[in-house]
């Protein structure tokens, strides 16, 4: 696997997004299947590790992660997020997104008691790369990353990430701490904002790209969904979209076959050609895809390939709306 750098932290070029192995959220899931997958993706050198406090009930997601990944902590970088799951008493702040409604809390003052119910989740005395999972729409970014430095400099974090934030509060938040990586939604189908990702590269920010194959849609071949997914409830694969989305993406299905490659690996190895510290972050519960995701780090596309490509990618105009997430929450 090839090395990456966010910001000051090396990386995979592939990480592993672990949000599909907690139930509730992708549908049901084994979880031995989950425990197996996550081994595999480390085995395979997708070591990055993106979890979350409020992937699956109860804190789940964590604590897999925290069983598997016991005894070999020193294998594995994990980046968590939070403000999902508060404590009874504190308040939620709602925010819209195009599916629905959110809400989390980021307040400075509940930070440090976030980072300790993650690491007594993940079974670990540090937190490699910590993220507010959106920005808190009654908070101001400042805020949130100063409260996060008290614990880089306690040494409960190493690096601080943002995620989901516009390119204003990405400056605003370079100029409290360093900031290692901002995470947003990255792929064929949706993409990056070029002023975030400007900022990025002024301040020596990594970009972590989530959901890089499109929820699974970018895989090829998804055409139904279980009634547990929350994927039903996004725009571009509710419906006659998905349909419609299906036939429009089969001009990039095609070329990925002539290429010899499956679509996963033409949208994995699209994305790492975009700039050398994007790290995408897909995921998946079985062997050979996480296998595959992995070895894109080491496809290489010749510029008339990209040509080709982004020709497609183009006027591949996806019916459903523009993102799956709104591009930032603004606060107020």
């Amino acid at each position: 696997m090839h090395v990456r750098q966010l910001g000051e932290l090396p990386a995979p070029a592939v990480g592993f997004g672990a949000m599909v192995l907690s139930p509730g959220l992708y549908g049901p899931v084994d979880e031995h299947d989950a425990e197996r997958a996550l081994l595999h993706a480390i085995d395979v050198g997708s070591c990055l590790i993106d979890t979350s406090d409020g992937y699956g009930p109860d804190g789940h997601n964590e604590q897999l992660i925290g069983k598997v990944v016991a005894g070999r902590r020193d294998d594995v970088i994990i980046a968590t997020k939070f403000g999902y799951r508060v404590p009874p008493g504190v308040e939620r702040h709602p925010f819209e997104v195009s599916y629905g409604t959110l809400a989390v809390n980021a307040e400075p003052q509940n930070i440090r008691g976030y980072a300790l119910a993650s690491l007594q989740r993940l079974r670990t005395d540090h937190i490699d790369l910590y993220y507010p999972h959106f920005p808190d729409p009654l908070v101001p970014i400042e805020a949130t990353v100063a409260a996060i430095a008290d614990l880089v400099a306690e040494g409960i974090v190493g690096h601080i990430g943002l995620s989901n934030v516009t390119a204003e509060q990405l400056e605003r938040a370079a100029a409290v701490h360093t900031i290692a990586a901002v995470q947003c939604e990255w792929s064929l189908w949706t993409p990056a904002d070029p002023a975030l990702l400007a900022v990025a590269g002024r301040h020596g920010i990594g970009v972590v790209a989530w959901s890089p194959l499109g929820g699974g849609f970018l895989c090829g071949g998804l055409t139904t969904l279980d009634a547990a997914d929350f994927r039903n409830r996004v725009p571009r694969m509710s419906g006659s979209n998905l349909t419609e989305n299906n036939n429009r993406y089969a001009p990039i299905t095609a070329l990925a076959t002539e290429l010899g490659l499956t679509p996963s690996e033409l949208t994995l190895a699209w994305l790492l050609h975009q700039r050398a510290d994007v790290v995408p972050i897909p995921g998946s519960r079985t062997a050979a895809h996480i296998t595959a995701n992995a070895a894109a780090s080491s496809i290489e596309l010749t510029p008339e390939t990209m040509q080709r490509i982004d020709a497609v990618r183009e006027a591949f105009q996806p019916m459903g709306g523009n993102m799956l997430v709104a591009p930032g929450v603004t606060e107020s």
